[in-house]
């Protein structure tokens, strides 16, 4: 697939997501941020949202879940629209499991991880996913600064994923903007979630393709 730009829907205007989908209709997903103000300190949208934004957009949905138990929740994502959908490594308890739960559903499986998490001990699952996240800012909060010690982690990670072998998206969600991401693509990333710097521009969509053309030249 190359490069991928997956605007985060956090740092829209919630009052009128569906016309925001559309200010981005260029992008390859819409990235859902769901929080349960208890895996993270913060709350923002669900299943209505999502089922919703579906039928008003043809924008795949790339849902992020920010939730304790999500082995209980994140399949009921699928079944809302979304077509690719990413737990956290920490809240779940069985994430082989629900990773082919949610690829039988016919959505990408995809295992987020903290930035102080690491991906070794994972590295045996790596075959049960179609992407892994590395998180370069804390999760919960849009617009934190990006975190230059996460960047290590991705160069790791992609070399796990070379190693065995596999072609999984490597996606990253955190401070992705223009001074950003080259560093992120150059380390190996190569799905990137951007929401301020994207939603904040003059022109979104055209925000979108400069973010996707700086992380084409550095990837090489």
């Amino acid at each position: 697939m190359g490069i991928q730009i997956s605007p985060s829907l956090l740092a829209a205007d919630f009052a009128h997501l569906a016309a925001e989908a559309e200010r981005i209709s260029g992008a390859d997903w819409l990235h859902v941020d769901v929080m349960d103000n208890h895996f993270v300190p913060n709350l923002t949208l669900g299943l209505p949202v999502v089922e919703a934004l579906g039928k008003a957009s043809s924008t795949p949905m790339d849902c992020h879940l920010m939730i304790e138990d999500p082995d209980r929740w994140a399949p009921a994502y699928v079944e809302a629209g979304a077509a690719s959908v990413t737990f956290h490594v920490e809240a779940a308890a069985a994430p082989v499991r629900l990773a082919r739960e949610l690829r039988a559903k016919g959505a990408r499986a995809g295992m987020g991880l903290k930035p102080a998490t690491p991906i070794e001990p994972y590295e045996d699952l790596l075959s049960e996913l179609d992407m892994l996240l590395v998180m370069t800012v804390e999760p919960g909060f849009g617009g934190q600064k990006f975190l230059d010690v996460c960047l290590p982690k991705i160069r790791r990670t992609r070399a796990l994923l070379d190693k065995h072998g596999l072609d999984l998206w490597l996606q990253v969600d955190g401070g992705v903007s223009m001074e950003t991401i080259e560093r992120c693509a150059e380390a190996g990333a190569d799905v990137f979630v951007a929401g301020s710097a994207v939603f904040r521009a003059d022109d979104p969509n055209a925000m979108v393709e400069q973010l996707r053309t700086a992380a084409e030249s550095a990837s090489g």
